[in-house]
């Protein structure tokens, strides 16, 4: 009898929400990652949950429906990590028409079965707070919702539930080998050691790295399928001081997102601007914004806020390659966002689906889909995920604001932005993270704004090894500590690990 019955590779949001999927319906699994969960392109992306606006003009209906319909679905189960935003769309004569964009909004309102979110509305950007920020030129705008989303922590949410629901999670392990029969064996190394698994079936979804692993690990004979995309993105200290996103159109007809982002204590923060769709053949370990890119997004955010931003103001760039099936598109940006699930299953031998595309907002329709395509060789329970909470989120969708106000009696010493920066991080388990405490010394030392308390339940419950697996995945503080509680931290960690 195998180890496991589903062994997937690939710790980011398609790998972690199969496991999840999984695991809840009482299958047995065991999700392998090589270095630290959202480690790749499910923690560079640009931070929402959307149905896809400028998919319209490529006539991607079923996409942005589905993509719709989830959006108030996943909402509705990770009311900490996500949240209701309203977007700007400011109109401009030498671009889309304002009559083509307001049509695109009546049938983005009415495509994905709103309950919750308001519907688009015209602005008149002389007379209202979007507008302030902007060239004097831009005079009209339209405002429509979507949300935002922390996705490291959408990643490592689906990672806890799964693990909590019996699956084995395995972070900085590689699979160097497998060999097929009528199972699955994974020949694995972890921190030197050499470990072996076997599974009934195998997923791969190791998101651009599923090429290297079809063609290296898995040995598979053609080239697979799939085309790589980069998308950069570029942070800056804050533009505007209200809680609205921008989308702003561009001269080449792509569009680029604005967006408050990583607000500290005292409501200041900073603006996350992109992002980019270049083909991407170069090293996967060390992708990264180049110079052209981060002048583009410089460039388009000049074009409409009054104060220009140059590379100069750049204080953080981070790249993300997304894998997207190849369907024989010409430019990046025209590719589909869509999925598509491969299903290997010969005669005789262990089954291999493997996962290509797909978007955060669709990850949990793409992990039902896979476990159907499965369903003859795992013999699970019936789809849950729609309406089960993540861990943290089992709360109303607009309830962050009464859990801040409830933990900021429970425990005085925090001010304000730490309270709402830790529901927004842990929702209704905050109390596993600060427990009893009265006091802040309580929680050990801090590093910043980062206690110990927190790394320690980091560590312990999330897979956190590393300070960046803190700083830039579990959170964004990496933004606002200094290079000497840098060190600190590393140090605590290296000592606690």
């Amino acid at each position: 009898m195998a180890d496991y019955d589903l062994a997937i590779i690939g710790g980011g949001i398609n790998g972690t929400g199969i496991a999840r999927d999984a695991a809840g319906r009482g299958v047995r699994v065991l999700l392998v990652e090589q270095n630290d969960l959202a480690s790749g392109t499910s923690s560079a992306s640009t931070k929402l949950i959307h149905g896809g606006l400028r998919y319209l003009e490529h006539g991607w209906f079923r996409l942005v429906r589905d993509a719709l319909r989830e959006r108030e679905r996943l909402l509705r189960i990770a009311p900490h990590i996500i949240a209701p935003m309203r977007f700007v769309l400011p109109a401009s004569p030498d671009m889309r028409s304002a009559f083509k964009l307001r049509f695109g909004l009546w049938l983005y309102d009415r495509l994905g079965g709103r309950e919750i979110l308001p519907p688009t509305r015209t602005l008149d950007l002389s007379h209202h707070a979007a507008g302030h920020p902007l060239r004097r030129r831009f005079r009209t705008a339209f405002e429509y919702s979507d949300c935002w989303v922390d996705d490291a922590r959408l990643v490592a949410l689906n990672a806890l539930d799964a693990a909590e629901r019996g699956a084995s999670i395995r972070t900085r392990t590689r699979v160097n080998r497998v060999e097929r029969g009528r199972e699955w064996e994974l020949i694995m190394s972890a921190q030197g050691r050499r470990e072996v698994a076997t599974a009934r079936v195998l997923v791969n979804a190791a998101g651009p790295w599923a090429g290297i692993v079809a063609q290296h690990v898995l040995r598979l004979p053609g080239k697979p399928p799939l085309r790589l995309v980069k998308g950069s993105h570029i942070v800056v200290r804050q533009l505007f001081d209200h809680g609205l996103g921008y989308i702003f159109q561009n001269p080449d007809g792509r569009i680029v997102f604005a967006l408050p982002f990583a607000q500290d204590s005292k409501d200041r923060g900073f603006t996350l601007i992109g992002t980019t769709d270049r083909d991407f053949s170069s090293d996967l370990d060390a992708a990264a914004p180049d110079a052209d890119e981060v002048k583009y997004l410089c460039e388009a955010a000049s074009g409409y806020f009054r104060e220009a931003v140059s590379p100069a103001d750049v204080v953080w760039a981070f790249a993300g390659v997304r894998s997207l099936y190849d369907d024989g598109a010409g430019r990046p940006e025209n590719v589909s966002r869509d999925y598509h699930l491969a299903l290997d299953a010969p005669r005789g031998a262990a089954p291999l689906l493997t996962v290509y595309g797909g978007k955060i907002t669709t990850y949990r329709t793409l992990a039902e889909a896979a476990m159907m395509k499965l369903g003859r060789y795992l013999n699970g329970a019936a789809p849950w995920t729609a309406r089960a909470p993540l861990p943290g989120g089992d709360m109303p969708w607009d309830g962050v604001a009464a859990r801040v106000a409830q933990a900021l009696r429970r425990w005085p010493f925090l001010n304000e932005g730490e309270a709402r920066r830790m529901v927004r991080a842990y929702g209704t388990r905050l109390g596993r993270v600060l427990g009893e405490a009265k006091a802040r010394e309580e929680l050990g030392p801090w590093f910043g704004e980062l206690s110990t308390a927190e790394v320690r339940y980091l560590m312990a419950h999330e897979w956190a090894r590393e300070p960046d697996d803190v700083l830039w995945r579990r959170s964004k503080l990496g933004l606002r500590i200094d290079p000497p509680e840098k060190a600190a931290l590393a140090e605590f960690m290296r000592q606690s690990g």
